[in-house]
């Protein structure tokens, strides 16, 4: 069963009081939904670009009146299956399972576990960090790599606008294999592909 709850917009001490929280959608089941979340989505997804374009009426005690406020989704805070999942991105695959690198990941599989290992993290530092110059606590080697760059929200969106992915478990999957599995339901908001940070 997965949930989904919401959170007023409250002071710190009352926002952990059991009756301000909103129950917003249960997915009940004995399976996972993965990319099939999206269905589920929907309706929040349509009221976030309502709320975005109409705005709601909202009451401010403090100077006595109402103002209409406009929301945005800023960002989603989930783990890393979940992550693949709302993103549309394959991160239980072998060798590229890292949305960030994504073609130029690297990764190890180990020669008798057969476990894939992500173990130049180390490039991630600065320049003149000193994890960078440590050989034994790491794989025996300097770390002198750069890091990726980052997709941006606009090349995301373009890898995945042209993906046809039929939101279905019971039909069988194309026997094509691609990274990017689905164009996430969050692109239909108009600002989110120019977030810095979306999940």
């Amino acid at each position: 069963m997965t949930c989904f709850t919401s959170y007023l917009q409250l002071t710190s001490w009352i926002v952990h009081e059991a009756k301000i929280h909103d129950l917003f959608m249960m997915i009940s089941g004995p399976r996972q939904l993965g990319n099939d979340i999206d269905i589920y989505l929907s309706p929040l997804i349509e009221d976030l670009k309502l709320m975005l374009d109409q705005g709601i009426e909202v009451f401010d005690k403090f100077a006595n009146e109402t103002f209409k406020m406009n929301v945005m989704l800023f960002c989603t805070i989930n783990d890393f299956p979940a992550y693949g999942n709302l993103l549309g991105y394959n991160v239980k695959g072998p060798h590229k399972a890292c949305p960030i690198c994504e073609e130029d990941i690297a990764s190890q599989q180990l020669k008798y576990g057969r476990k894939t290992l992500y173990i130049w993290h180390r490039r991630f530092l600065r320049s003149h960090h000193s994890y960078r110059r440590l050989k034994k606590v790491f794989n025996g080697h300097q770390e002198t790599g750069s890091p990726p760059n980052r997709l941006t929200g606009v090349e995301v969106y373009e890898k995945v606008n042209i993906i046809d992915h039929t939101f279905d478990k019971s039909k069988k999957k194309s026997s094509v294999t691609n990274i990017w599995k689905k164009k996430s339901i969050f692109f239909d908001l108009p600002y989110w592909s120019r977030l810095k940070v979306r999940h």
